[in-house]
């Protein structure tokens, strides 16, 4: 655009706005837009032809093209792979002669059809998009006016709009008069050329259209019977394509079998085809590490006192953990903590519990997986991967709004609990604990608040307040 083009377009913005929304005084042609919304269909219409047949065009080339990549590829296949290390006959000469045969063959057959087909496609580039493509050109001209056409609407509508402000002024001084004489004369001037592009559209508009329908109507013909012999030429080729690698006497499913014979069983049978995800030992790489704190000793890891051998070396005291909820049934229970059903006849004994439990990742844990305390059998290096998991994130807090106050829940401690990890809560017998969270089983974890800090405990461990 140049800069006058520019200039313009800026002094047209304010018209353009008013007539977008329907803001003043607007001229209307009804002719002229009957017109126009006919010549929109024309020129979309005109574009999709030209593109569709375009597309057909490269479509029959493209199939062509595609049988005779289809056939180069299983010749590929059918011939050996000879002169590799990789195998082990390369020397012998081995591979399907007559599949190799039959794919040659077929492409020849597809290349003479390839050249057969060319006039026809050449034809519909000559006949269809070429025309289609002219006739385009055209519409671009005749767009190009009828632009020209809406931007002298524009000046028209914009030069009355001025013309009748400074009518309406009751007081009009010299400056008026002088600006109402410009604005005569202004309005004079784009009233005829507003005229002169609309009557030119008006007039030969509806000329275009009756060409329209004697231009696509041999474009149309000639389309058709192209399409014809493209599809005539492609079913006589085919029908009298004759190889005997295919009997074509036997139905297709019954001819794809009888050919495979038993080539998918025995590819099946094959280990290398099997990608088998569990039930085998993994290797090496993929196995969890023996250790978490480098070269520490594994018993360093857990409390509990230690002795030193005869060598000197220290030798960690077996540490005494609770029991997995898989390992509950193949042990025998070595140190077992009171229940608090069997609490009431004897007295609290100030035993410490395990120096580390295994605590579930969540509350809803197997019932019982901590219940009986007995000597763990697992390597340290287990314990430590236990230990050293993290725990899983706690849920968002609900918004306060939403929640009513509860009424406060205690429990009483029955024995000393030490924190065994990270987000246990150490308490002594008798602390009066607050339950934040807590399940109906007491033999899961639950989670509470004893001076100021929380974290979970076992719910063995203590006794609800009534």
């Amino acid at each position: 655009m140049s800069f006058r083009g520019f200039q313009k377009s800026v002094v047209r913005a304010p018209q353009q706005f008013k007539q977008k929304f329907n803001l003043g005084e607007h001229t209307k042609d009804a002719v002229y837009i009957d017109s126009e919304r006919r010549f929109e269909e024309l020129e979309a219409e005109t574009k999709r032809l030209h593109d569709e047949s375009a597309k057909y065009f490269e479509a029959i080339n493209g199939m062509l093209q595609h049988q005779i990549e289809f056939s180069k590829a299983m010749t590929e296949i059918y011939k050996p792979i000879s002169g590799r290390m990789s195998d082990p006959d390369s020397l012998v000469p081995h591979g399907n002669i007559e599949g190799i045969a039959a794919c040659e063959e077929y492409e020849a057959v597809v290349k003479d059809l390839q050249e057969t087909l060319a006039p026809e496609l050449e034809m519909i580039e000559s006949r269809v998009i070429r025309p289609a493509n002219e006739l385009l050109d055209v519409i671009k001209v005749i767009r190009k006016t009828a632009v020209k056409r809406e931007h002298k609407k524009l000046d028209y509508d914009r030069h009355r709009a001025t013309l009748k402000k400074l009518q309406d002024k009751k007081d009009r001084s010299p400056k008026d008069e002088k600006a109402m004489w410009k604005a005569e004369n202004d309005v004079e001037q784009a009233t005829q050329e507003y005229n002169y592009f609309n009557d030119l559209l008006k007039d030969e508009l509806p000329k275009l259209f009756a060409l329209e329908r004697q231009f696509i109507q041999p474009l149309f013909q000639s389309f058709y019977y192209m399409q014809l012999n493209i599809f005539y030429t492609l079913h006589e080729k085919m029908q009298h394509c004759d190889i005997g690698y295919f009997d074509l006497t036997l139905d297709l499913e019954e001819a794809f079998l009888a050919k495979r014979g038993d080539v998918q069983e025995r590819a099946e049978a094959l280990s290398i085809v099997k990608f088998k995800t569990t039930g085998m030992k993994r290797p090496p790489k993929y196995q969890r590490p023996g250790a978490l704190e480098g070269n520490k000793p594994a018993g360093l890891l857990t409390a509990g006192s230690s002795t030193t051998t005869s060598t000197g070396t220290p030798e960690a005291a077996p540490s005494v953990t609770a029991p997995r909820p898989w390992e509950q049934q193949q042990q025998a229970p070595a140190v077992t903590a009171p229940r608090p059903w069997e609490t009431q006849a004897e007295p609290v004994e100030a035993h410490a519990p395990p120096p580390y439990s295994v605590k579930p990742s969540t509350l809803h844990a197997t019932p019982a997986s901590y219940a009986a305390p007995v000597a763990s059998p697992k390597p340290a290096s287990l314990s430590m991967a236990a230990a050293a998991k993290a725990k899983p994130p706690p849920p968002k807090p609900k918004p306060k709004a939403l929640m009513a106050t509860p009424q406060v829940e205690t429990v009483t401690a029955l024995y000393d609990y030490s924190a065994q990890a990270e987000g246990d809560l150490s308490f002594r017998a008798g602390d009066v604990i607050e339950i934040v969270t807590r399940t109906a089983n007491d033999n899961e974890w639950w989670i509470g608040k004893l001076h100021g800090k929380q974290g979970q405990f076992p719910g063995n461990y203590v006794q609800l307040n009534s």
